[in-house]
């Protein structure tokens, strides 16, 4: 009886070891990470080793199946997605088996790709002509984007054309998933500038419209605006002032040689008309009690101001005209003068034909930068995380907490870095302002300033919205940074 006991243990253990041994054979599966491109639609599946799978189309034909084996799916996060390509996924658990259905897009097939080390499946949705090994027709200028190695899990990188470079990163802290995207672009072949939404201020549009109205590579949302469109913050287009802020705050521009430049800086603006001199209180905004504004072929045609003020009309270093309806049109060759209450008593006696001058200065260190975007907090200097919100007293909404965010960086190479991550979403809880500067210093910044972020946070590549807006849909915004082709 003994006997048979202790074979009966031996037995046991044996099992125990093989079935111990099986379960730890079998692979895990850390992450689904998704991928939007020109050519392809890609879902990527992370696994500590390759697993058995297969791949199959439904009967329908419209739904893609990946049917992973002996794969452990603990802690994975079920990123939901969607893309020109991928209508939806959905996820399902059954024994030891995790299966991921694809919905897709009408005409659509499909390619897989295994790497190994680190261990992934690829999974790229396609036309189905392309998918049969039939090369699609390629434009003139068109360049097949080409896959990079990063080092980094979780992150996907692709050379879309000569010197850009477009990253999408998802990682999970100890408080969820967060997912980024990036685009590099080598600075001997694009550079940046800022773009008004409709092409003026004030106004608003989609960080998309404003990339197709200006026919740029790739767009970011930019500056702080009020729900009427006028720009909160110093900003300079081709020489031209277009808004103004009563802060001294951070800002990013470049010099006439494409240099970048980062820093603080205030507005200093002065009007001399006649013998009387006065301090500008804003340009291209909203005229207040007192005060006096400057507009320029920036704002529109016209000042959009009410009767109860003055508005001289400068053209040539002179007084041309002066309008006491409001509304005065703006001379594309020179700009308005409105004035309002004690500014307004000021000029009293002022004639058409007196002389006029205007003077704006922003410090010498931008004296030479024809386009500035005044946005902040500064996030990296010299490498270093920096982030400078208290002092420049931004708001808690901005100051506090996880949150899309939008930011522009500089590399050690001089490249500029566009960056936007998701948040307020199960996809994406956002990040901190500290956080967010950590992550661009992580994908190769040194320098880089904060956008304004929240439902704005957007990121367009080659006519594609690559990150996913926390409003559900596009937040129209007042301005874009643009990337064009030098």
């Amino acid at each position: 009886m003994k006997m048979k006991m202790r074979r009966i243990s031996v037995l046991a253990f044996i099992l125990l070891f093989v079935f111990e041994g099986l379960v730890l054979a079998g692979a895990k599966l850390s992450s689904v990470r998704f991928h939007s491109g020109r050519e392809h639609d890609r879902v990527v599946f992370e696994l500590n080793q390759m697993p058995k799978y297969k791949v199959r189309l439904n009967t329908e034909g419209d739904a893609l199946i990946v049917d992973l084996a002996d794969v452990s799916a603990s802690g994975l996060k079920r990123a939901s997605f969607h893309g020109k390509r991928i209508e939806s996924v959905k996820y399902s658990l059954k024994q030891d088996h995790v299966v991921v259905t694809l919905k897709l897009m009408p005409g659509m097939g499909y390619k897989v790709q295994e790497l190994k080390n680190p261990n992934r499946v690829f999974v790229d949705v396609l036309p189905k002509s392309l998918a049969d090994g039939k090369k699609e027709k390629q434009g003139k200028d068109e360049e097949k984007p080409r896959e990079l190695k990063t080092g980094i899990p979780g992150m996907y990188a692709e050379e879309i054309a000569p010197g850009l470079i477009k990253k999408a990163y998802t990682y999970w802290d100890a408080d969820g998933q967060v997912t980024a995207y990036f685009l590099e672009a080598d600075k001997d072949k694009y550079t940046v500038k800022p773009a008004l939404a409709r092409g003026q201020v004030p106004g608003r549009e989609t960080v998309l419209g404003i990339a197709k109205r200006y026919g740029a590579e790739a767009a970011v949302n930019a500056s702080y605006f009020a729900a009427s469109g006028d720009i909160l913050g110093i900003t300079r287009i081709d020489n031209m002032v277009a808004g103004t802020t009563y802060f001294k705050r951070s800002a990013f521009g470049l010099h006439s040689d494409g240099k970048p430049e980062f820093g603080k800086i205030e507005y200093d603006g002065h009007v001399k008309l006649g013998d009387v001199t006065m301090p500008v209180w804003g340009v291209d905004c909203e005229r207040g009690e007192n005060s006096l504004i400057i507009y320029n072929s920036a704002y529109g045609k016209s000042t959009r101001t009410n009767e109860f003020g003055e508005e001289y009309i400068i053209r040539n270093g002179k007084v041309a005209a002066i309008d006491t309806d409001g509304n005065a049109g703006i001379p594309s060759d020179g700009y308005v003068v409105s004035v309002h209450g004690s500014s307004q008593e000021a000029f009293k006696g002022l004639r058409v034909g007196d002389p006029a001058s205007l003077s704006e200065d922003m410090g010498a260190r931008w004296a030479d930068c024809p386009q500035i975007l005044g946005v902040g907090p500064r996030l990296l200097t010299g490498g270093r995380v920096s982030v400078t919100a208290s002092e420049e007293e931004f708001p808690s909404d901005i100051r506090v907490g996880r949150a899309p965010r939008s930011a522009i960086g500089v590399t050690k190479t001089g490249n500029f870095l566009l960056g936007v991550v998701d948040g307020r979403q199960a996809e994406s809880h956002g990040l901190t302002l500290t956080e967010w500067a950590g992550l661009m210093k992580k994908m190769g910044a040194v320098d880089a300033i904060n956008f304004d972020g929240g439902g704005s946070s957007e990121l367009v590549i080659k006519g594609e919205i690559q990150n996913s807006p926390s409003d559900g849909t596009e937040r129209p915004v007042g301005t874009a940074l643009i990337v064009v082709k030098k």
